[in-house]
């Protein structure tokens, strides 16, 4: 049995402030965003992400009102709801007035959640066809049986990526296609694959959104922690496997204390959640996914991932038989263990099978000065026809 955990990055459309074509996305964020930093992109869905939390609010407060007014400015939604990266959508209700006068700031009306029924999303646009077959590429390339697959756009879309475009490239469609609507709403939600079911059958599914935080926030995971149970037919076991895509890393400020809490706290319910499963008897446990921080690097503060760490789950770069590459991480160039954030985490009896394990990064732009550059997709000649910013991880296990 092989098992993957693939960020996609969404197969059909993306959010245009996360475009591969950098020149372009800087120009669109200088002309309707006035944020003044060297890295405009990450100012953008921090703002975005920091509105839509002050959005959600049962009262506003003064203060909070203030921030609205000045990332609404920020964003260049003075004058309109939309603009080439955002556009805010208002269905029932008043948010806001705008002044005759346009340099002045916007004045929020609402008093709180109540007044009013909207919320601001980051514009999309269509992902290339070259790019989505990339994608399929490096599925197909990789062999997997189970597939955990994060910032999928939605199940439809999911269904015909994994039904068209791999069957396209020459890979045997995916006959089980999983995915539950996440909390997130940007379409970018955790799903699953899964072989034949002459092989492997999903016989149990469960949604872990509806969490609750326990600082009292709201729901504790960003997008899910997805629970499939699945059946291995030739031997009748249950491999339990839990897709995770955990908090943005690093967009409101570069040491991210926000972000580093709002990821402890979610390591710490998926390791109750797997604490739970094998005390239920369950124990060939998979967690896989894009978990968003590395491992605790020496001279840095403890990874917010240590809580899973400390259950004695098993990462699959560890075992002897995983062949990394020519480095060790899994996103952008991947040349340290910093840019380690995609993982399959095995139970110790699951980890007791695993025979070999690697990453596949053949669908990953590289510029010409990268040291060590990975063989890419002849066909993968523009940083926009990339399948994605990040690295198949997979992990081979007896039957």
């Amino acid at each position: 049995m092989r098992i993957a955990s693939y960020n996609v990055e969404n197969m059909f459309e993306r959010p245009k402030v996360f475009a591969r074509d950098k020149d372009w996305t800087e120009e669109a964020v200088r002309t309707s965003a006035r944020v003044d930093s060297s890295d405009r992109f990450n100012d953008v869905i921090g703002l975005h992400a920091e509105l839509n939390q002050l959005f959600a609010k049962d009262v506003y407060s003064s203060g909070d009102k203030g921030r609205m007014a000045e990332i609404i400015g920020a964003l260049g939604l003075r004058s309109s709801d939309n603009v080439s990266l955002v556009t805010l959508r208002v269905l029932r209700g008043r948010l806001l007035r705008r002044p005759t006068d346009k340099t002045k700031p916007v004045q929020i009306v609402a008093s709180g959640r109540a007044d009013w029924v909207g919320w601001l999303d980051l514009n999309p646009e269509p992902v290339s066809e070259l790019a989505t077959d990339h994608m399929a590429m490096v599925i197909r390339d990789s062999g997997a049986d189970i597939v955990g697959v994060v910032e999928a756009d939605n199940r439809v879309a999911l269904d015909l990526f994994a039904q068209s475009f791999l069957k396209r490239v020459g890979c045997r469609p995916y006959e089980q296609v999983m995915l539950f609507d996440g909390n997130d709403p940007r379409g970018i939600d955790v799903g699953l694959l899964v072989r034949d079911r002459a092989s492997y059958s999903v016989t149990y599914f469960r949604t872990h959104i509806f969490e609750p935080d326990p600082d009292g926030s709201g729901r504790l995971f960003s997008r899910d922690c997805a629970e499939y149970h699945i059946t291995e037919e030739a031997s009748g076991r249950t491999v339990v496997v839990l897709v995770n895509h955990l908090k943005s890393k690093g967009y409101n400020s570069e040491d991210d204390p926000i972000g580093a809490k709002q990821r402890r706290r979610q390591a710490e319910g998926i390791a109750e959640i797997y604490t739970q499963l094998v005390r239920d008897g369950f124990d060939q446990v998979a967690v896989l996914g894009d978990l968003n921080d590395s491992p605790t690097l020496d001279g840095k503060p403890e990874s917010s991932l240590q809580p899973l760490f400390d259950t004695g789950l098993k990462d699959i770069s560890e075992h002897d038989g995983f062949d990394p590459g020519e480095r060790l991480g899994t996103f952008g160039t991947g040349h340290t263990l910093a840019s380690k954030i995609d993982y399959i985490l095995l139970s110790p009896a699951l980890s007791e099978r695993v025979v070999a394990g690697g990453i596949i990064r053949s669908g990953m732009w590289r510029g010409p000065r990268v040291r060590k550059p990975w063989k890419m997709y002849d066909t993968l000649t523009a940083e926009q026809h990339a399948a994605s910013d990040h690295a198949l991880i997979w992990a081979d296990l007896e039957d």
